[in-house]
């Protein structure tokens, strides 16, 4: 997903501090994510959990900055408010599969410009960054059908129950023999 937003995303005016600081716990993610903002002009420091993404911090705070609400050391929000701190004006937004309304006004309550659902692709990200106070960005031109969005859901909760589709299955309160049909599928498009 994040590869093809690479080659179909026009490029967007970047100001001339390009600093960004990408905090996801999810190795792969971070990494695709990382490399899609790099080729869109951002300078990208990457960090797999809060400690990490403070370290980074002390060293110099970037201009924008991208972090999953939920990681394995805490919660990204402490990331959020450490860089507010050290430079107000920055512009962070935050990620996470675990979308509702009390942790989004949380986040916006901390500083996060604005709240993204995972999935979310590199022109989603960037379109939330660079958006001005008060404006909204344009709605996505093509945005992933429900079953997508509930298919990412389960394999995200499956992957956070360490495959064990039993514990899945209670998480999700759906019955095992259907979490596994569903698991054996396809990804819907």
């Amino acid at each position: 997903m994040l590869e093809h937003a690479l080659d179909t995303a026009p490029r967007t005016a970047l100001p001339a501090d390009r600093t960004l600081l990408l905090v996801d716990d999810d190795t792969s993610f971070l990494q695709r994510l990382g490399r899609a903002l790099e080729a869109r002009g951002f300078v990208v420091n990457m960090a797999a959990s809060v400690a990490d993404g403070l370290e980074h911090l002390e060293k110099a705070a970037p201009a924008f900055a991208v972090v999953d609400m939920r990681l394995g050391d805490g919660n990204g929000l402490d990331v959020i408010s450490a860089l507010k701190r050290r430079r107000p004006d920055a512009r962070a937004i935050v990620l996470t599969g675990y979308g509702n309304i009390a942790t989004a006004v949380n986040a916006v309550k901390l500083g996060a410009a604005d709240y993204l659902a995972k999935p979310a692709d590199a022109d989603d990200v960037i379109a939330a960054l660079l958006t001005q106070d008060g404006s909204r960005p344009a709605p996505p031109e093509h945005p992933m059908s429900a079953d997508r969005v509930r298919w990412e859901h389960i394999q995200r909760i499956f992957e956070l129950c360490g495959r064990n589709v039993s514990e899945t299955a209670r998480q999700l309160n759906m019955h095992r023999r259907t979490l596994q049909r569903i698991l054996a599928k396809r990804a819907p498009r």
